[in-house]
């Protein structure tokens, strides 16, 4: 802590810090949802089939992956500020390019830009939250943020209809693709580390700073790559990420294909905006309730092992209910079925979020985080991918609905066998 700095008597502006994140969260999710809801009119005024959405939506996941590879250690090199400032500028410029696309191709290079700079968000949100808040706040501070996703597909809902409606399908990326210049504005004025941050109070300081700190001043990618715990990460994200990607990208089009709701009617109630909304919903509150049952057991004296693992097996067991959604025949059992899916996925994200920073010392979470959820984009890769060839051949969802309702326990399962207790990674 720095003297020359005056300092508030009382603050929480690790708060703020993690308001920020969720706007970035907010309006990455926006940018990368626009899409999807177009899907069907893009279907139409551009001409593309299944397998060829498929490929485009895979062309975002490979990208996503291939810039987490980069993401992760860039942060930990350079710091977030800088490091965050450059990825959002670069995916708010992608999300405008959309709208000078026109062939499935070029909408795929612009899905690829787009992937190339949302790579950075989580990995430096979760830097971000083990820089700014002690082990037993991370699971709520990442639960918050995380809402984000949830919060930015809802808008994305609501907006790009009626944007597309009203001024055509162009407008909505352009529109909603500006809105990172203006994030990125205000980060730049913001955000500094806490120990040199003039609104922090020293009580605040002092709270952030409450944890042992780290023994390492810096980690290479040689030596977490062998490391189990990062692996135990690594899988979680390879299994269940590609579920979460499958409803962002998909659902909006099953819906329209299987129960034929229009993108905008003039009531709510009969066009998908209700649904999906709905969903969306579920999932915010499933994010928040999940990083709080984790710090909730914490707080009462239960391991962060125990804590963690409780609340991801609770999320897991609440899954399964979607390998019903097939069978469901009305629309409303369906959104029951996948509103409960969907809080567990966000509940479950929350705390696997939160075991890098578990595990490893705050130097070296930027690079787990950057390895694990590359791994996670290459199953989101192979998931979109497969979706579309699936559709294609089968003319059902009914192989992917199985998917989505086994990959959970499956990957607790691999998390609890490589990593049994969530103790720090040995380094040295």
């Amino acid at each position: 802590m720095s003297p020359t700095i005056a300092r508030p008597e009382r603050s929480h502006f690790r708060w703020t810090v993690c308001a920020l994140l969720f706007f970035a969260t907010t309006i990455s999710y926006v940018d990368r949802q626009v899409l999807s809801m177009l899907a069907k009119t893009l279907e139409v005024h551009i001409g593309w089939t299944a397998n060829e959405y498929g490929s485009i939506t895979s062309a975002f996941a490979t990208a996503y992956g291939v810039g987490l590879l980069g993401a992760g250690r860039l942060l930990d090199k350079f710091g977030t500020r800088i490091g965050f400032a450059i990825a959002v500028g670069v995916w708010s410029a992608a999300a405008m390019m959309h709208a000078a696309a026109t062939t499935a191709f070029t909408f795929g290079i612009a899905r690829a830009l787009l992937g190339l700079g949302e790579s950075a968000n989580f990995p430096a949100c979760i830097k971000t939250v083990a820089e700014w808040f002690p082990k037993r706040q991370r699971g709520l501070a990442t639960g918050l943020f995380n809402c984000g996703s949830n919060i930015g597909a809802m808008l994305t809902i609501l907006v790009v209809p009626w944007m597309a409606e009203k001024w055509g399908w162009q407008s909505a990326f352009l529109g909603t693709g500006a809105i990172g210049f203006i994030w990125l504005a205000t980060w730049m004025i913001l955000y500094k580390q806490p120990h040199l941050h003039p609104k922090v109070s020293v009580e605040e300081l002092a709270l952030i700073q409450s944890d042992p700190p780290d023994k390492v001043e810096s980690v290479t990618w040689r030596r977490v790559l062998p490391k189990r715990e990062t692996w135990a990460f690594a899988m979680g994200k390879f299994f269940t990420d590609p579920v979460w990607w499958f409803y962002l990208f998909w659902l909006p089009k099953y819906l329209q294909d299987t129960y034929h709701l229009p993108l905008a009617a003039a009531n709510l109630l009969h066009d998908i905006r209700l649904p999906m909304l709905i969903l969306y919903l579920a999932a915010d509150v499933g994010s928040v309730a999940g990083g709080w049952l984790s710090g909730s057991l914490i707080n009462r004296g239960w391991s962060i092992n125990a804590a963690r693992k409780t609340a991801m097996l609770i999320c897991a067991l609440s899954v399964l209910p979607v390998l019903y959604a097939p069978y469901a025949g009305n629309m409303w059992i369906l959104i029951a079925i996948l509103s409960l899916a969907m809080a567990a996925h966000q509940g479950w994200s929350a705390n696997l979020f939160t075991t890098p920073s578990d595990m490893f010392p705050r130097v070296a979470v930027g690079s787990v985080v950057g390895i694990g959820a590359a791994m996670g984009a290459l199953g989101n890769a192979l998931m979109l991918k497969a979706a579309g060839l699936i559709v294609t051949w089968t003319k059902s969802y009914f192989i992917l609905f199985m998917i989505c309702g086994s990959a959970y326990l499956v990957a607790l399962g691999i998390i609890h066998l490589l990593s049994p207790r969530l103790e720090q990674a040995k380094l040295d």
